[in-house]
């Protein structure tokens, strides 16, 4: 048997903290959501002003993240690549840019997933989040 490490609350509280922080400093109106490695649910919050739709596509790119081990860019640059068959991938529904996984040693411990302004100043959003565990 191995030892799996695992992200606690307080790690999550971090990343919602510092993420959130990186959303109000930019006046960006998002959605935030924090899964673990199977993509569970462990936080959302919807910052004021952030469109109701957001609410939905955030843990949608958190789960990608997390069950596909990497960042949602990558699913959206295959697709927009033209290979437009991976839409039809199961379980995967966040494939836009804003998804990023939380890796501990090399191994996926969760994904923090954001949504509400431009791709790139989601994942600017995500990064920051995860950026607050000092890995």
């Amino acid at each position: 048997m191995q030892s799996k490490q695992f992200m606690t609350l307080a790690d999550v509280k971090k990343i919602a903290a510092a993420a959130e922080a990186e959303a109000i400093a930019n006046k960006w109106p998002v959605s935030i959501a924090i899964v673990d490695d199977g993509g569970h649910l462990l936080w959302q919050q919807r910052l004021d002003g952030a469109a109701p739709l957001s609410s939905h596509i955030a843990p949608a790119k958190a789960r990608t993240a997390a069950l596909g081990q990497r960042e949602t860019k990558i699913y959206e640059d295959i697709i927009n690549n033209g290979r437009y068959s991976f839409l039809s991938a199961p379980v995967v529904e966040g494939m836009l840019e804003g998804g990023v996984p939380v890796m501990v040693d090399g191994h996926c411990v969760g994904a923090v997933g954001v949504s509400g302004v431009k791709s790139t100043e989601d994942a600017q959003i995500a990064k920051a989040g995860i950026a607050a565990l000092g890995l």
